[in-house]
């Protein structure tokens, strides 16, 4: 029993998959952040061209 309790005590692969668990949520936060930041830059572009088209066919 107790040579059990030693090999369950230092078995770190669970450990090895949660490592790579949290590593890959960081990585897919970093993109979520990164997309929405792109998408609103792009916003903006799209906004900023079309008032100046506006502008220019007012004109």
């Amino acid at each position: 029993m107790q040579k059990r309790i030693r090999q369950f005590a230092s078995d770190e692969s669970g450990a090895t998959a949660i490592e790579y668990g949290l590593v890959a949520a960081l990585i897919s936060m970093a993109i979520v952040v990164g997309v929405g930041q792109f998408a609103e830059s792009l916003e903006f572009l799209f906004s900023d061209n079309g008032s100046q088209i506006v502008q220019a066919l007012g004109d």
